[in-house]
């Protein structure tokens, strides 16, 4: 068991009232919200009409450009309403659940062969769970990665622990880690917190390793544990992908059927009682907070409180949801006193102990700052900024009081490299 080791990081206190119960509670919730990953505008092209009823697992859309890469539907039900912005870029596609509705099974009786593998994941919904590095994003129907780093460790405020995820799911999980090795060249990374190993020695012929040994953030936010393990490259991508997923993967290939269940976890200062559950992607908010918000107006999140973003639906990827007590609206100042005393530049960073634990000691903060905010594309790129993601950049924001806006200057900068170099 190797462990990696880079700085301690920081641990954020956000408020939130202790978790009800000891074992989650299974939710499917009445309507559910399918959306592409974040971070991406997909053309697509609908495999559904509003009124249909389909099945759990069922696609329900795909790529226009790549018809094999399909997104299926996380419960039986009924479509409601699908929704296309301009140029058939996917908005949403909301269902309503019916009970006792059947669940899509797919042949996998061979499916040891990389293209194999590879259709049996587009077409059943997986595809989507994958995350790629530079640009973000799930990868290319065709790529082939230089690594995966499976994420067994997440150290975000009010992350559920994914050993609790992947309890008496072992053997899934070890199948799903033997399948990843047929779609990458280089070695499959299981970034996980101490303790035993959740796979046997020797899977996938020496492939498959463990990385043990975190505690703070951002110790184990994929973007970092990717730069020190696998720095992604425009030529040499690297995938990373939740264990949770990987187990889904591994019960896809033996019984034929892919589990939208995952474990999430609901909090935040805007509750009476935290909750700790097990529902699907795109589960409504709105429901899985039901009866638990306190009085008042609220902000609901998915995600955690550093990267979340406000939304209806639990996001592809996402295992948190967050809701805060929403801050009232303050009386704007006079027009003149608002020029007196704010500047038409942005504030300046100032180089402190914690904004270099923001980032693990991982990568040289100032250095990264000054270029993301200078708009040195080139110099970030050497200082590993193709292996960060804007969730990666949380913490630093929020270090920095949000008046840096480090997430979207990392947005940009991917966005003109990715322009530039047409990968």
């Amino acid at each position: 068991m190797k462990a990696l080791k880079f700085g301690p990081g920081l641990t954020p206190v956000f408020p939130s009232p202790p978790t009800s119960g000891q074992e989650p509670k299974n939710v499917i919730t009445q309507e559910a919200g399918i959306r592409t990953p974040s971070g991406q505008s997909l053309r697509v092209n609908p495999l559904v009409r509003e009124g249909d009823t389909v099945r759990q697992g069922a696609a329900v859309a795909c790529l226009r450009d790549a018809p094999q890469v399909q997104f299926v539907a996380p419960m039986p039900g009924r479509i409601a309403r699908i929704s296309l912005q301009p140029g058939r870029k996917l908005s949403e596609i909301v269902m309503f659940y019916e009970a006792g509705g059947e669940v899509l099974h797919h042949d996998c009786a061979d499916v040891t062969t990389q293209a194999n593998l590879r259709r049996l994941m587009q077409a059943a919904g997986v595809w989507p769970w994958l995350r790629r590095r530079p640009f973000g994003g799930m990868p290319l129907p065709d790529e082939r990665p230089t690594a995966i780093v499976v994420m067994a460790t997440d150290t975000r405020p009010f992350a559920p622990d994914p050993r609790q995820a992947l309890e008496g799911r072992e053997e899934a999980f070890a199948r799903g880690l033997q399948a990843l090795t047929l779609l990458c060249d280089g070695p499959v990374l299981v970034c996980q917190t101490s303790g035993p190993a959740l796979f046997e020695r020797g899977l996938g012929g020496g492939r498959v390793h463990a990385i043990d040994g975190t505690a703070r953030h951002p110790q184990g936010s994929a973007g970092f544990r990717i730069h020190a393990l696998a720095p992604a490259t425009i030529e040499t991508p690297v995938w990373d992908v939740h264990a949770e997923d990987v187990a889904a993967l591994g019960d896809l290939l033996l019984t034929g059927a892919l589990p939208m269940s995952r474990l999430v976890h609901v909090a935040g200062g805007g509750l009476r009682e935290s909750r700790l559950i097990r529902t699907h992607p795109g589960a409504d908010l709105r429901e899985l907070t039901l009866r638990a918000a306190a009085p008042g107006a609220h902000v609901l999140m998915s995600g955690s409180p550093l990267d979340g973003h406000e939304t209806h639906w639990l996001a592809p990827r996402h295992r948190q949801v967050t809701v805060l007590p929403r801050a009232p609206k303050d009386t704007p100042p006079h027009w003149l006193l608002s020029a007196l005393t704010r500047s038409g530049l942005p504030k300046p960073v100032i180089p402190t102990a914690a904004l270099t634990q923001a980032f693990g000691v991982a990568l040289p903060a100032v250095a990264l700052v000054r270029a993301l905010s200078s708009g040195d594309d080139e110099l970030a790129m050497k200082l590993g900024a193709l292996s960060l993601l804007e969730e990666d950049l949380g913490l630093a924001d929020y270090i920095l009081g949000g008046e840096a806006h480090l997430a979207e200057l990392l947005r940009g900068m991917l966005d003109r490299v990715h322009t530039e170099y047409g990968s």
